[in-house]
């Protein structure tokens, strides 16, 4: 999306205070951290090469200078990669329809002692199992409402379902900002992002604040409303052969009351033979 470079090194220099990189602070400055004009000292580019990469009018940028600008900013991997994709967009991909590969929903079927869904492109949700569905009810959903985003910031039971829900969601919002990174031309995308900023002010604060992370593992808490609260790690993978696919197991600690509780609701979803 234009002005993400721009505005992601201008978030991440506002982090970085003077002394945190060896530079006396002297006089009043007008806004937080970093000038871009250290930034482009410490990295060893010129003021006005900088300026222009800030402004994104510069030429194509090298690995190198990404590097060290990476340096100076601090970030961390996941930041790094996402710099090289929205200093370096791919242009002009064709929208694909997203579909799961009918294997894939075998293997979500035949995991029944954990939820299971499988996530693609701007976190809809494409796929899950019958545990996953007991859990989150989207054979109840119409196929737009299908969507992390919506679900955390737009429906009531999102945000009942969450116990942790502001973590939840900096986190949802975070890992989006990867997701347009890497499809900056992506006009459904920028429609949800119009219509989630329309109608949700933590998720307009959330976006301005630029923050990317990867969510390959943790431990997430929901309420449930038949069996209570879960405590579920979970790990993602990502699809191969379609990387813009993950697939997320939730993996209660066996023996645990989570464990427990899960399997209350296998029972529950179970057929009725």
């Amino acid at each position: 999306m234009d002005g993400d470079l721009g505005d992601f090194l201008r978030s991440r220099r506002a982090r970085i205070q003077p002394d945190d990189v060896g530079l006396p602070a002297h006089g009043r400055r007008r806004v937080p951290g970093l000038r871009r004009e250290e930034v482009a000292q410490l990295a060893g580019v010129s003021v006005d090469y900088y300026i222009r990469l800030e402004q994104g009018r510069g030429p194509s940028v090298s690995d190198a200078v990404l590097d060290a600008i990476a340096r100076v900013l601090r970030l961390d991997e996941t930041e790094r990669g996402y710099l090289r994709e929205v200093a370096r967009p791919r242009r002009g991909s064709a929208p694909v329809r997203q579909r799961v590969r009918p294997g894939l929903q075998l293997l979500l079927d035949t995991i029944d002692k954990a939820p299971a869904f499988i996530f693609g492109r701007r976190l809809d949700v494409l796929a899950w199992n019958a545990l996953g569905d007991a859990m989150s009810g989207y054979t109840r959903m119409e196929p737009a409402e299908r969507n992390v985003l919506r679900q955390v910031f737009l429906s009531v039971e999102g945000r009942e379902m969450y116990p942790d829900w502001e973590a939840v969601a900096a986190e949802t919002v975070a890992y989006l900002r990867l997701d347009a990174g890497r499809h900056p031309d992506d006009k459904q995308l920028a429609a949800l992002v119009g219509e989630l900023s329309l109608k949700s002010e933590e998720f307009r604060r959330l976006w301005a604040d630029h923050l990317v992370k990867e969510k390959t593992y943790g431990v997430k808490r929901v309420q449930h409303p038949l069996v209570g609260e879960l405590s579920l790690p979970y790990e993602s993978l990502t699809v191969h052969g379609d990387p813009d696919q993950v697939l997320v197991v939730y993996t209660p600690e066996p023996g645990s009351p989570t464990a427990e509780r899960v399997g209350l609701l296998a029972s529950w979803a179970a057929p009725v033979r």
